[in-house]
């Protein structure tokens, strides 16, 4: 029996104009994470799409079944979903959602306009230890609601599957060695205390992507999940900003 999704972390669409967004969470997150900035979006009038990565958002056991390729099939068929009814996407991508949509951006140049990655993860020396750690341990503690602003919740999973941890290394492995294929305009946002991704994720990636147009955005008041954090209103309106440029010099 498929366990039962809670509610507030439903993957979720918003029907809009020509420009899509396509919105990807991040690994044991789910789409509350996301959802103030979609409906941000949607309010201007744009397409936006959210999808729910299988075994996330129901129990952290169910995420140890999944591989990363089911989490990459999601953001795909959610991708070509948008493009199918939009003239123009733009994917944004928060944590491994970020890598995600680096991923994307290589693997699925012609569906997309431009990147944002929000805090991106793309390397964590630790993660290669998740093989020799699995047979002694099934689950370690979770590393969900890194959020400055008090009262804010992303509904993280407590527990992490040490078999998902292994899967989220090989994936990341690959997302490293595509950065110099990723030509799309790209926008990353950069929290100043983060206590989820490892210091000089954002730098690592600017460093590497093959991309001309890129920019870093600093987020001084805020932590991992700034998405719900006290900086969140920057990420609204330099968001809108990249969106409005990348379809202006396009469309």
């Amino acid at each position: 029996m498929t366990p039962e999704v809670v509610p507030e972390v439903e993957a979720f669409t918003f029907q809009g104009g020509p420009t899509g967004v396509l919105l990807l969470h991040g690994f044991t997150g789910n789409p509350s994470s996301l959802r103030p900035l979609g409906e941000h979006l949607a309010a201007r009038g744009h397409a936006v799409s959210c999808p729910r990565y299988p075994g996330h958002g129901t129990r952290w056991q169910e995420l140890a079944s999944t591989r990363w390729q089911d989490w990459e099939s999601a953001a795909v068929r959610a991708l070509e979903e948008r493009s199918e009814r939009c003239e123009a996407v733009v994917a944004c991508g928060l944590s491994v959602g970020g890598a995600m949509a680096l991923h994307l951006g290589v693997r699925h140049r012609e569906h997309l306009r431009g990147l944002v990655a929000i805090n991106p993860y793309v390397r964590n020396w630790r993660l290669a230890f998740a093989p020799l750690v699995r047979p002694f341990h099934a689950s370690v503690r979770g590393v969900g609601d890194d959020i400055k602003k008090p009262g804010r919740t992303e509904v993280p999973y407590e527990r992490i599957p040490v078999a998902a941890l292994v899967q989220l290394n090989r994936f990341l492995r690959m997302v490293r060695s595509e950065l110099p294929f990723m030509s799309l305009p790209l926008l990353v946002f950069h929290s100043s205390e983060d206590h989820v991704v490892p210091r000089g994720n954002a730098e690592f990636v600017l460093a590497r992507v093959g991309a001309e147009q890129r920019e870093l955005v600093f987020l001084p008041n805020s932590y991992h999940v700034a998405t719900l954090d006290n900086d969140a209103e920057t990420i609204l309106e330099r968001t809108d900003e990249f969106i409005a440029a990348r379809v202006g010099a396009v469309g």
